[in-house]
């Protein structure tokens, strides 16, 4: 096979992929921020209008798919970061960019410390890179630093990076079934070289990690899902798995479609989870169901198992992304992929909210919940239209999406088979090597 025949294959491939749209909520639901693509929608909840984006260093802000799109604890930073190698800070009072960090490789996960002070980014060759953000706080705009390794799962996609609640650890998930923990350096121009634990129990690639706490244990549990169909609670001290929640042991009665074979082995993969800190409960996406499956975590039973589904109905909502606020009762999802063929609109995203998780019912024991109209959203059909893009969209392009969306799972998590040919290929064109010559 001739070298340019090769290049224009893996040149159409890369321009085929797709992104599923993301969702981030401030964590005391200021705001909402949507990714679709390389376009990024932020929606002021405050002010009830849409937020006009600030950046001297360039226009459009991400020139290629925004992966990972984060707030920080404290709320006063947004970091996006994708396939465009760029990390970008965005200061939340002004909504500016005050810091753009160039990465070697395109960019899979974001993580930032609970106390502020520094942003972790994973690449796409399995490399964890620490950016400081002293002086990042006071609204001016910062001369770009430079990002230093800290860790390397070595060649496997990191899908996921989280930091401890007290800070001590940074935890990074990878496709390679397998979960780190490791102690976070005082200095990161050291490394982070010592090992806590790895937690190990999955037997497909690791999608998502969150923590989910109470008071009574401030410093939490760490919960990861899986293209395994399950979700697994950990003590991540020692890396010892405390329970197993077999999603996809329930397929049947949740509303999804059994996997029939290879083809469909991503049908039931765990895709997006996020603890909701008001109530120990977890809210879990899944590949193929349209809605959310929400897990009880039983802290001093250290246990996880299913309570509630919601669906989603009248319409097709497979959630992409979801997320919460430390303090709302509202559980924010978005649904759409960027690239999307064969419609007018190539990406597409559509946002829906389910509120009531402080409404018990004493007889039956479960929370009340309301999947809201869109009208009863925060910030309404001003919101949609920012977010979404448009108001109304039509039942089959999501439908389209879906489809796709499995696709771009099974394509991004599940490693490729290349021929000899297409390997010496790609270790030809690796930027560390052309580094070095």
């Amino acid at each position: 096979m001739e070298e340019t025949s090769i290049m224009e294959d893996g040149e159409q491939n890369r321009e085929m992929e797709v992104a599923p749209a993301l969702i981030a909520v401030h964590p005391t639901q200021e705001s909402v921020a949507v990714a679709v693509g390389s376009d990024l929608r932020v929606f002021d909840l405050k002010t009830g209008s849409p937020v006009h984006l600030v950046d001297d260093t360039a226009e459009p802000f991400h020139r290629d798919s925004i992966r990972a799109v984060r707030y920080g604890a404290k709320g006063k930073l947004l970091v996006t970061a994708g396939d465009d190698k760029l990390v970008k800070i965005w200061h939340t009072d002004a909504w500016s960019c005050i810091c753009t960090v160039l990465s070697e490789k395109r960019v899979s996960a974001v993580a930032i410390s609970n106390d502020g002070l520094f942003t972790c980014f994973a690449d796409k060759f399995g490399v964890v890179w620490a950016v400081d953000l002293d002086g990042f706080h006071d609204n001016q705009s910062s001369a770009s630093k430079k990002a230093v390794p800290i860790l390397a799962h070595y060649c496997s996609i990191i899908t996921s990076l989280e930091f401890s609640p007290d800070g001590r650890f940074i935890i990074s998930a990878d496709r390679d079934f397998k979960i780190r923990v490791t102690v976070f350096p005082k200095k990161t121009s050291d490394g982070a070289h010592e090992i806590q634990s790895f937690c190990l129990g999955h037997s497909e690639f690791v999608s998502c990690i969150a923590f989910v706490g109470a008071s009574d244990y401030p410093d939490g549990f760490l919960v990861s899902g899986s293209g395994d169909s399950t979700v697994r609670l950990w003590d991540i001290t020692s890396g010892s798995l405390l329970d197993t929640c077999e999603v996809g042991a329930e397929a049947g009665s949740l509303g999804f479609p059994q996997s029939n074979g290879k083809e469909d082995e991503c049908c039931s993969a765990i895709t997006y989870l996020c603890a909701i800190p008001i109530c120990s409960l977890v809210a879990v996406a899944i590949q193929g169901l349209s809605g959310v499956v929400l897990l009880s975590c039983n802290l001093s039973e250290k246990t996880l198992s299913i309570t509630q589904v919601i669906s989603i109905k009248g319409e097709t909502f497979i959630p992409t992304s979801i997320g919460t606020s430390s303090s709302s009762d509202l559980l924010w999802m978005v649904t759409g992929v960027s690239n999307l063929q064969g419609f007018n609109s190539s990406s597409l995203a559509r946002v829906k909210a389910i509120s009531g998780f402080t409404k018990l019912n004493q007889v039956s024991g479960e929370i009340e919940l309301t999947v809201l109209e869109d009208k009863d959203i925060p910030g309404g059909m001003q919101l949609l239209e920012k977010l979404q893009g448009s108001v109304k969209i039509e039942e089959d392009v999501f439908l389209a999406a879906s489809e796709t969306l499995k696709t771009a799972m099974r394509n991004l998590l599940i490693k490729k088979q290349y021929s000899v040919e297409k390997r010496e290929f790609r270790k030809r064109g690796r930027n560390d090597r052309k580094n070095k010559r």
